[in-house]
């Protein structure tokens, strides 16, 4: 099948686009990706939204900014839609399904048996509408009713995209939270949220006034790491919970270096965010042979740096395969949503602590 995905990460840049051939199981063309970036609407609406599901914390009705950040965020779908198509010289006809994954405002874990819930926004039937095209979306909620974290759901892919490489492998994705998929031999498998990523660094230069993030870590490399602030970090509860599990993009936030320089405070939550993948990795059946990492921070060389000395393990951007980095997300959900209508898994315990492998996500038709 021919499917196109999509994926708006926290950092409220843009929105991913990606082209995928693939059966759900094996990938057999890769075509055009892009990110196009959000206007200026767009990202006020969306960053309102975010903000006020902080507030509603899912107690009582939504937040009525949600439905007009829905509608500018499929506007923004079919925008980024229309764009691959015509980058491949394809019509809506030519495209069998858009995998749409919606923008994450909230998302609460669960805890001590209690269901977790999570929301992402989105019109998907206007996308659908819209472009005259089957759409996949709500991937994650259905795994969270019944137990599991709904996170991470990239895994399917990673194991589509290694399936050739010297297991054990980990495929190490550092968005604005942090998430592993760790591969071994005979379609072993494990995932599970590592803790921060970007999100409380890029946090903290925007409240500096110093941009939109540490571009190329050069803030971080500036400063002195305050280990002692980290060892304290690492106390968090939720580095010591046995995986599958799962964090909220604010559950780690910038307050944890409050009071410190602009160099310093970047420094050492970008040390923060190593340390915790190096934590991570005690849960591991074994040591990987090699760590492939997407999402920005890969393009972070003191982080990556940081990186390669807490762990002693090859770090290495996904690129190093030919994969292409900025698209993988995005290429995700065009996969799990060709999963979806092939009724197989898009999780399972080992990933989101589901009871059994499940088939997640729904489909709407064009009306």
């Amino acid at each position: 099948m021919r499917a196109i995905g999509l994926m708006s990460g926290t950092s409220l840049d843009g929105m991913d686009a990606a082209l995928l051939e693939t059966d759900g199981e094996r990938i057999t063309h890769h075509g055009p990706a892009q990110t196009i970036p959000f206007d200026g609407a767009t990202k006020t609406l969306l960053q309102s939204a975010v903000a006020d599901a902080l507030d509603w914390q899912f107690a009582g009705a939504a937040p009525a900014s949600f439905a007009p950040a829905a509608k500018a965020l499929a506007k923004s779908a079919q925008s980024a839609v229309e764009v691959i198509m015509d980058a491949a010289v394809l019509g809506p006809k030519d495209i069998d399904l858009v995998g749409f994954h919606g923008q994450t405002v909230l998302h609460t874990p669960p805890v001590d048996g209690a269901v977790g819930q999570t929301c992402q926004i989105g019109d998907a039937q206007a996308l659908a509408n819209a472009l005259g095209i089957a759409v996949v979306h709500d991937f994650r909620e259905g795994d969270m009713a019944a137990g599991g974290h709904g996170a991470p759901l990239a895994p399917a892919y990673h194991r589509a995209l290694a399936a050739d490489l010297p297991k054990p492998v980990m495929i190490l994705n550092l968005g604005g939270v942090g998430n592993l998929t760790w591969l071994g031999e005979d379609e072993q498998m494990l995932a599970f949220d590592t803790g921060p990523g970007n999100g409380p660094l890029d946090a903290w230069v925007q409240q500096n006034g110093a941009g939109d993030m540490d571009r190329g870590g050069a803030i971080a490399a500036r400063g002195r790491v305050d280990e002692a602030r980290i060892t304290h970090l690492l106390k968090a509860e939720f580095f010591a919970l046995k995986p599958p599990k799962s964090v909220d993009r604010w559950d780690f936030n910038a307050n944890a270096v409050k009071g410190m320089s602009l160099e310093d405070g970047a420094a050492t939550l970008s040390a923060f965010c190593a340390q915790s993948v190096a934590r991570a990795m005690d849960w591991l059946p074994a040591l990987p042979k090699s760590i492939l990492v997407c999402g920005g921070g890969r393009h972070n060389p003191t982080l990556m740096g940081q990186l390669a000395r807490a762990i002693g393990v090859p770090v290495a951007p996904v690129e190093d395969q030919g994969w292409r980095g900025d698209a993988l997300e995005a290429e995700a959900f065009a996969h799990l949503a060709v999963r979806h209508v092939r009724a197989l898994p898009l999780s399972w315990p080992q990933t989101t602590g589901v009871g059994a492998p499940m088939c997640g996500g729904r489909l709407v038709k064009p009306r």
